[in-house]
């Protein structure tokens, strides 16, 4: 696999999220939940997952979420919308994010 390959797979998945939601899911079903690129699809992000991590993905759930309307110093604004992905395991599979669960 070429250099440019491995770059796209790490720029499709911007960041996990470390709430207390997504530790509850992970705790409760072995999932992971991640920002990911809005034009990536399931498939794309499983490949990407199961390679950046070398682990073996059960099933991937992504949903679009619209960013929150806000008013900062009386100004209004609109954070950016973003792609969250839920990316369950294959029992025994873990990836180590530093979170103690």
């Amino acid at each position: 696999m070429s250099n440019t390959a491995i770059e796209k797979e790490f720029d499709m998945i911007r960041y996990p999220v470390m709430s207390e939601r997504a530790t509850k899911i992970l705790k409760m079903t072995n999932a992971y939940v991640f920002v990911v690129d809005k034009m990536a699809t399931k498939q794309e992000i499983r490949a990407a997952i199961g390679r950046v991590f070398s682990v073996k993905v059960k099933s991937v759930n992504t949903m679009l979420v619209a960013g929150k309307e806000k008013i900062f110093r009386g100004k209004r604004g609109k954070r950016a919308d973003f792609k969250k992905a839920i990316v369950r395991l294959e029992s025994g599979e873990k990836i180590d994010l530093g979170i103690g669960v």
